[in-house]
């Protein structure tokens, strides 16, 4: 009896490799997420240049997709329960494309800083559209590592924009070069994202609906093929019990709303502040600014062009590897001590930063305008670059896919897809600020800036330490606000 019923666990906790499948494809929207939010590194210097932009417009050339991320993030809940997952996927895909070929072709910095941010409403989408499709369709026993996907999906995405941004730049002779029928080669480096954009609403076209949707509407027949065709279940009995289960936990009568937030003392509820601290502290730890400004943040410190652009690809590598460690651990230990390891580490490097920074010796700017030139003299530059790679090992391993897939899990079912875009567009709001103060603070010094993200390392563990709750191993319908 003992060996057929760990037979038995064994196969129920097997993870159908349909689901797997469709779980992937989903998570083509996070690799258009990394892409579409990096791609930006190779072509800032020379599209800057080209525009004759300095400091403060430059950040928000950058970081103005951030504010369209924050609106598509806002927006994509209550589209998604009205339309449905896989429709919100595919209008996501659509602005992607839209975004790629006018950023490619934009005349001036205002056309480009609104294609950006069009295209920054479609990575909003996207950052609730996974997790929350990809949590609704995995089984409890994996769905950590199943979540995590989107994290693998963002940093190879992230790999992917690097890498054609280093390979065109190092095609067509640098990223202000003249490239093939007399574009920049930093518009081709837009260009690029076409071909996935393209690619991801074909995928998302032949997904099937999320069943927790599909109860909403009351579409049992379709749930209940969703049920049985990607989630593995077995039995008549099974089908009917899980979505007894979900119609429990979904008010069918009501659709969700803002106020699904709020409890009875007219206060967000506590489930909901968490979800938003979470996302606000992923960001304010300053991992975008590696991302997004590498390039020019180690060719300000003495590397060639090319070679900064090497150490961007290298970095972006090691964050797809830790990643993958991420999805080994998650389902293991858990989400919540991820997220404290993370949190020390990301303090470690962020402060070795902040004290190699310190050791800079600044030359000011020789005219109106210009830019200063920092020297990092060695060995402080070796070690800046390592606390960088310590910075990306210990956020790629934690923060980064813990968020997310705490994000896609535990909020309740009839709270999940608004409160999920309610706390991603806090998490764009907080990259925005970031993203855009990043220029100013390194104006100031960068032993100022990367000390200050140290501080919110810390601050994290504290907040992760006495707030967070874990949620490995439980059901979608477990979770309660």
């Amino acid at each position: 009896m003992s060996a057929m019923s760990d037979v038995s666990v064994t196969e129920r906790n097997k993870t159908p490799r349909r689901v797997i499948g469709v779980a992937i494809a989903a998570a083509v929207g996070g690799f258009l997420f990394g892409f579409d939010s990096s791609v930006i590194n190779g072509a800032v210097d020379a599209m800057s240049g080209d525009f004759g932009l300095g400091p403060h417009l430059t950040g928000f050339a950058v970081s103005c997709a951030l504010l369209g991320a924050m609106t598509g993030a806002w927006s994509a809940g209550p589209i998604a329960d009205r339309k449905g997952r896989v429709w919100a996927m595919v209008l996501a895909s659509i602005l992607f494309t839209a975004s790629a070929l006018g950023s490619g072709f934009a005349f001036g910095v205002v056309d480009l800083i609104l294609w950006r941010f069009l295209g920054g409403i479609g990575v909003g989408m996207a950052s609730v559209l996974a997790p929350a499709y990809i949590a609704e369709i995995s089984p409890a026993h994996s769905r950590g590592r199943l979540g995590a996907l989107q994290q693998l999906a963002i940093v190879t995405g992230i790999f992917a924009a690097l890498l054609s941004n280093a390979l065109i730049a190092g095609a067509l002779g640098g990223s202000d070069a003249m490239g093939w029928m007399g574009l920049d080669a930093w518009r081709w480096m837009f260009l690029a994202e076409t071909v996935p954009a393209v690619l991801y609403g074909l995928f998302a076209l032949r997904l099937p609906e999320s069943p927790r949707y599909l109860v909403a509407i009351s579409d049992y027949a379709r749930a209940g093929k969703t049920l049985v065709e990607v989630m593995g279940l077995q039995t008549k009995e099974e089908v009917e019990a899980k979505i007894a289960d979900i119609k429990a936990t979904i008010n069918i009568e009501t659709k969700q709303g803002l106020r699904n937030l709020v409890g009875g003392n007219g206060r967000l509820l506590p489930i909901v502040w968490v979800g938003i601290l979470l996302s606000v502290f992923q960001q304010f730890v300053g991992i975008n600014v590696i991302f997004y400004y590498s390039n020019t943040l180690w060719k300000s410190v003495g590397f060639a062009e090319s070679a900064s652009f090497t150490i961007s690809v290298v970095t972006s590598i090691v964050n797809i590897a830790v990643t993958i460690v991420a999805i080994l651990l998650v389902d293991k230990i858990g989400r919540k001590l991820l997220l404290l390891i993370g949190s020390a580490g990301m303090a470690v490097g962020l402060l070795t930063m902040a004290i190699s920074f310190s050791q800079a010796i600044v030359t000011p700017a020789t005219e109106p305008g210009g830019e200063a030139v920092v020297d990092l003299p060695q060995p402080w530059g070796i070690i800046a670059l390592i606390a960088a790679n310590v910075f990306v090992v210990a956020f790629g391993m934690s923060w980064g896919p813990v968020v997310w897939i705490l994000l896609g899990e535990m909020f309740p079912n009839r709270l999940r897809a608004v409160a999920l875009s309610v706390a991603a567009s806090a998490q764009w709001l907080a990259n925005f600020v970031i993203t855009y103060t990043f220029p100013p603070l390194a104006n100031v010094g960068l032993t100022l800036a990367y000390g200050l993200y140290a501080t919110f390392a810390v601050l994290s563990f504290i907040f992760v330490w006495k707030f967070v709750e874990e949620t490995k191993g439980k059901e979608l319908e477990e979770m309660h606000a």
